[in-house]
């Protein structure tokens, strides 16, 4: 069992940084690649970011690729993004998930445990 909890979301504005973080629980957080997914008012949820459980392999979408930056410290059982040239449209609520198979996955549907999210606002 992994209980997941996001932190660091907030009100920016266009242009700025955040970094977010997924705290996780229990002794096996490295058995686990890690994802990052994010959910707008009245859009289906949609994959960020994911990151292999020794954190040496990592996938982006195309909408953050060179804008974010994924990663985790497995010292500390957590998984980080960070969030650079923020856009409107980057507006969400941002979830991690947990994975026990070592694969980037993209699909939410493959993930085994999740955080119950943080929201992220970026004004124009």
């Amino acid at each position: 069992q992994v209980q997941l909890v996001e932190s660091g979301g907030g009100l920016v504005q266009a242009g700025s940084s955040l970094r977010l973080s997924c705290a996780a629980s229990g002794r096996t957080f490295s058995s686990y690649a890690m994802g990052w997914f994010r959910q707008a008012p009245g859009k289906e949820r949609e994959y960020v970011a994911s990151i292999s459980r020794s954190g040496g392999t990592f996938r982006y979408a195309d909408s953050v690729k060179g804008r974010f930056t994924i990663s985790r410290d497995n010292t500390k059982n957590t998984v980080y993004l960070q969030m650079n040239s923020l856009k409107p449209e980057d507006t969400a609520v941002y979830y991690c998930a947990a994975q026990f198979v070592d694969y980037l996955n993209y699909i939410g549907g493959r993930y085994d445990y999740w955080g119950q999210g943080t929201q992220v606002t970026v004004s124009s």
